[in-house]
């Protein structure tokens, strides 16, 4: 069955979808896109991702290309033409289309297209034993709070770690680490508290992290926001990574530096627990009737 996309404001089968070469994503990378996960057919944190989604957009200047409620109708109708039970929504919105230029004319129309992917989010074995993570230096630019599409640092960090015999990789800028190439990083103290960095321009405010420190907070669990160095890493009694594509998923190494006993420790196990348990109720209540 051919899947179905959303492309030049209409949905059609991805054999279809056509995007000009002009378009400033392609040349530029000037586009700004997010993931949202789905489970059971129904999207998780999509409000998180669609607030984030605007606040990029707007701090890099890109109209909205429709209504929000016109974007999350969008995300639900593709998840319904594509009988999409667990997986990921795609989105990316673009400057749009001019002749290369670094210029760009202020009357632009913004370009949406959308897809769906189908894929084991939840029972993965990196969720059950957890990763290993290369230490890598930060390659990316100084607004890592903006959510573009301009993610060739991070393609390169990862191909590395992986050919290095790693599952990922986190990043390391003057001594700290920022956060992993495509999600949070946390540890957790051997006082039991949870550390990590505090949003601002050096990291993405993360959608699923912001979702477990408001878990946090509610379970009485003791957090820190504050940066911490790679050393502190290596001495953590536990550590995760949140994404939206990986939910909570535990850090049993960290380069050559096992992490605790070398298993998913047991705060880390609580967090991966309530967390779904928290989103999968929170969705199941906004489903209408």
């Amino acid at each position: 069955m051919m899947a179905h996309v959303y492309c030049d404001q209409r949905f059609m089968p991805e054999d279809q979808a056509r995007i000009s070469i002009f378009d400033r994503g392609l040349l530029f990378a000037d586009a700004i896109y997010e993931v949202t996960a789905v489970i059971g057919g129904r999207m998780i944190d999509n409000d998180l991702h669609l607030q984030r989604l605007q606040r990029s957009l707007a701090e890099i200047g890109i109209a909205l290309p429709m209504p929000m409620a016109g974007i999350e109708a969008m995300q639900h109708e593709l998840i319904a033409r594509n009988g999409l039970d667990e997986g990921t929504v795609y989105i990316q919105v673009s400057r749009g289309v001019a002749k290369r230029d670094f210029l760009y004319p202020g009357d632009l129309k913004p370009n949406l297209f959308a897809f769906t992917t189908a894929r084991r989010l939840t029972g993965t074995k990196a969720q059950a034993e957890g990763i290993a993570v290369e230490i890598a230096p930060d390659p990316r630019w100084m607004r890592r709070d903006i959510k573009t599409v301009m993610l060739l640092g991070q393609v390169l960090a990862k191909q590395a770690a992986h050919d290095s015999g790693f599952d990922d990789v986190w990043f390391v800028e003057d001594g700290l680490i920022t956060e992993g190439a495509s999600a949070s990083a946390f540890i957790v103290t051997q006082e039991g508290s949870i550390v990590t960095r505090p949003n601002s321009h050096a990291i993405l405010p993360g959608c699923t992290r912001r979702a477990v420190l408001r878990l946090c907070s509610e379970e009485g669990i003791g957090l820190e926001e504050r940066a911490f160095s790679a050393q502190e890493a290596h001495e953590a009694a536990e550590a995760f990574l949140t994404s939206a594509s990986s939910f909570v998923t535990p850090v049993v190494r960290i380069g050559n530096h096992v992490v605790g006993d070398g298993s998913p420790g047991p705060l880390t196990r609580r967090l991966q627990q309530i967390y779904l348990e928290t989103a999968l109720a929170v969705t199941e209540r906004a489903v209408p009737a």
